[in-house]
């Protein structure tokens, strides 16, 4: 991309998809009553089941290659370059050393297409942001 041709390194915000990709949200209820992710397309409806249809095959992956899927989403993402540094953020220790152990999981360039194929990005099921918060995008 236009970032890699300048020499501009991209640091991707929430590599783990709020949470989704971590495996531990199962259902919208799984969500607190006061969670900012209840007010996310990507979390509601149907497009939380296509969305977590999309998880579940990651998890099949994460089991092959004895990781978290937390730490295959990491990996990925890490695999895109050196120029791309994801910062995913945690409330927990335990996660943090987690996401580090991202670090130790090897993706082939066939685990890559793998992944790409089971969860492509137009596949990804609802906006980003509600509506009130995309008109702050880009701008």
């Amino acid at each position: 991309g236009v970032c890699r041709e300048l020499g501009i390194g991209f640091v991707p915000y929430s590599p783990l998809g709020r949470g989704f990709l971590t495996g531990q949200i199962k259902r919208f209820e799984d969500l607190p009553e006061d969670d900012y992710r209840r007010t996310s397309p990507r979390f509601q409806g149907e497009n939380f089941q296509r969305n977590l249809d999309l998880v579940k095959r990651g998890e099949e992956i994460a089991r092959e290659k004895k990781c978290t899927p937390a730490q295959l989403a990491l990996a990925w993402v890490l695999a895109q370059g050196d120029d791309i540094v994801p910062i995913p953020g945690t409330k927990h220790r335990k996660y943090l050393q987690e996401n580090i152990g991202a670090l130790n999981v090897d993706l082939t360039s066939e685990d890559l297409a793998r992944i790409e194929e089971a969860a492509p990005q137009e596949a990804v099921a609802g906006a980003r942001y509600p509506d009130w918060a995309m008109q702050m995008v880009n701008r």
